[in-house]
């Protein structure tokens, strides 16, 4: 007989969240990438007799791991390459004051605020930064082997035998992660489509999302090497194509959804047929067996289908009639500019590189005055709980406590038991495949993968053998209590002032989505001139009503609803994140979440409305349109305005049987959700 906990022992909800492991299919390549990149240059060095100098050239090969996530491979070149780059200046410059005292600590606590601001631009400056400061605190921290140049060289080697491994079948294989982004949406179309009009709602929003993140992955993966190409590539123009021919199959979703009746398995199979086409490169002839259209929504699916199924088989694609729904990215040279600008401007990136270089400035200070054995550890375990997009600093520093823990188990049964020499190559290749195994459950099972691999490196350069392990747990435990207090605790910055005036202008920009949808609004978000005069392309089929098409350009429409659910996407993990803080900060994201959810609501009935209409329904009233925009501003004021739930006004009325009453019903509804209980 089952017995439950006694109120006392029952764990906060916010720890639950922290432990429970995320699910990841397993990257088996990356994982033998892993365990060969890590473990030759270790045995290299052990055939020659300098085990130091193939142990720091595993180290290397640990941070070319860590970065080896990408799927395409001109993103692999980013993704490993340039840290590499940024980690060489980093062990230089840490090489160069070892030893020095405080000119360490000061030279530190700089290279820490330069990490940190640039760590604000995006994910490969990110990696960047965090191996400028890591490298930086090894080279200051350890007494490194051979000439200047040496460490540098061998550690930036181990990560670039990483790259090498990971670019081996990219003459085979060119191109091929791309098509596979693209038609694994499709395949997640599919699976939104078959979660259409049924009960639960759980089911399409949750397939909803995952369409979204589908779209952002294959989006940035053509559009990223499309920049390189400059619209040259025929193979990324039809990815293109077919990325945009998906997106009105996506648009009739929330209209089928809302109609309350599931389509026939038909559908649901074509979708999967052209998935399978766009894998394949198949341009043949293709049959799709789609049923009778009864209605606008079913008209509006089957449209969209057959008009899919022309640009997925055919053979070749003007590149001059398709627009990237997400604006192509600018040349290289331009973002680097804008990101160096924003960087040197922004307020958000000086505060987080100030956090930082504060948090590092303390602990070594704290090491230079105290005795501490091997002390780069304290400021290790800083640079990785303070990584800005990695997740809450709370939940962060927690599972870096509870991982270090967990690691330091396995490093004690490692460093007692195995002698060194070759049995540690043995080792090495079970455990580092551990790190891209573990790592995508979470961090407290990446610090956990890392912890051993790293101690066990270390020893090759220090002899300590367990006596590491007492003091890696206590200069662990430093850091994360140096993050907490100075990196946390001391910044008065809640997580709702930053989500909740994100939300607010996702919440407007909603407002003006819902006008141009109906060719109301004169302007529209994100719609610059050189925007103007695209088009989404003709409809196939009868019963369009064309004055739909009036107003805001087709084009720059679908581009505002592509902007509106990524950035709702993105606050969706902001608040998730939040959750996994105690109160009473993951008690307010528990409040605010369900308005996002609601918000997205909002954006699906938006495109459902604007379907049918398309399709033969009537067209509202501009009063109408008016109406339920002026809510949604008032909306995002209130949202803007307050740190809490606040009670507002819900007066929307309007014909029962217009296309705006699921909208109007939804803004209510969110109305409501933002007034206190």
């Amino acid at each position: 007989m089952s017995r439950e906990f006694p109120i006392g022992l029952t764990p906060p909800d916010w720890l639950v969240r922290n432990l429970q492991p995320q699910q990841a299919p397993l990257n088996w390549p990356a994982i033998a990438r892993a365990a060969i990149a890590m473990a030759l240059p270790f045995t290299i060095g052990l055939a020659v007799g300098q085990p130091a100098y193939g142990a720091l050239a595993s180290m290397g090969a640990l941070s070319g791991v860590i970065g080896d996530t990408a799927d395409a491979y001109r993103m692999r070149i980013l993704n490993i390459a340039i840290p590499q780059l940024f980690g060489a200046i980093g062990v230089t410059l840490g090489s160069a004051v070892y030893g020095h005292g405080w000119y360490a600590v000061a030279a530190l606590t700089g290279i820490a605020l330069v990490s940190g601001m640039i760590s604000t631009i995006g994910a490969v400056a990110s990696v960047s930064g965090l191996l400028l400061l890591l490298n930086s605190v090894i080279g200051a921290g350890l007494p490194l082997p051979g000439a200047w140049w040496l460490a540098p060289a061998l550690m930036s080697g181990g990560g670039l035998l990483v790259l090498l491994l990971a670019l081996l079948a990219w003459p085979l294989r060119s191109g091929v992660p791309e098509r596979s982004a693209v038609a694994n949406t499709y395949r997640t179309v599919a699976d939104l489509l078959a979660t259409c009009g049924d009960d639960p709602t759980a089911g399409y929003d949750a397939a909803r999302r995952a369409v979204t993140q589908s779209l952002n992955q294959s989006y940035d993966l053509v559009l990223a090497r499309r920049a390189r190409h400059h619209g040259r590539s025929p193979e990324l123009t039809r990815l293109l194509a077919q990325l945009n021919a998906i997106t009105p199959v996506v648009e009739a979703a929330p209209a089928v959804h809302q109609s309350g009746r599931p389509l026939p398995p038909q559908i649901r199979e074509a979708v999967r047929h052209l998935a399978h086409a766009v894998e394949t490169g198949y341009t043949g002839p293709i049959a799709l067996a789609l049923p009778t259209p009864t209605g606008e929504t079913t008209r509006a699916v089957d449209h969209a289908l057959r008009h899919a199924a022309e640009v997925v088989t055919a053979p070749d694609v003007d590149p001059r009639g398709i627009d990237d729904r997400l604006g192509r990215p600018a040349a290289l040279r331009i973002r680097t500019a804008r990101a160096a600008r924003n960087v040197l401007l922004s307020s958000g990136s000086w505060r987080y590189g100030l956090r930082l270089a504060v948090c590092i400035g303390l602990a070594q200070i704290l090491v230079s005055t105290v005795p501490v054995a091997r002390s780069y550890w304290v400021a290790l375990t800083i640079t990785f709980v303070m990584k800005p997009d990695f997740g809450s600093v709370f939940s962060r520093a927690l599972l870096r406590a509870l991982g270090t823990v967990a690691g330091l188990v396995i490093a004690a049964a490692v460093l007692s038991v195995v002698p060194r020499g070759w049995w540690e190559v043995l080792v090495l290749l079970v455990l580092a495949p551990l790190i891209p195994a573990l790592t995508p459950r979470g961090y407290g099972y990446q610090t956990m993968a890392i912890t051993p691999v790293i101690l066990l490196l270390s020893d090759v350069l220090n002899h300590q053998g367990t006596a590491l392990l007492l003091p890696r747990l206590v200069d662990s435990l430093i850091g994360c209590g140096i993050a907490l207090v100075a990196g946390y605790l001391l910044w008065p910055e809640s997580w709702h002032t930053r989500v909740g005036d994100r939300l607010a202008e996702a919440v407007a920009d909603t407002a003006a989505y819902v006008e141009s949808a109906f060719g109301t609004a004169e302007g529209s978000v994100g719609v610059t001139g050189s925007e103007v005069g695209k088009s989404e392309g003709p409809v196939v089929g009868a019963g369009v009503n064309p004055g739909v098409e009036a107003g805001v350009d087709p084009a720059a429409r679908a581009r505002m609803r592509r902007r509106l659910y990524r950035d709702l996407s993105v606050i969706r993990t902001e608040f998730q994140r939040a959750l996994t803080e105690p109160p009473p900060t993951g008690r307010l994201a528990a409040g605010w979440l369900p308005l996002v959810v609601a918000v997205e609501r909002i954006v699906d009935a938006t495109t459902a409305a604007r379907v049918r209409v398309k399709h033969g329904a009537p067209a509202p009233s501009a009063a109408e349109v008016t109406q339920v925009a002026r809510q949604l501003r008032e909306l995002s004021e209130g949202v803007r305005e307050s740190e809490v739930l606040v009670e507002v006004r819900t007066d929307l009325t309007g014909p029962a049987e217009s296309v705006l009453e699921p909208l109007r019903q939804e803004v209510a509804a969110a109305r409501t959700i933002a007034s206190p209980h």
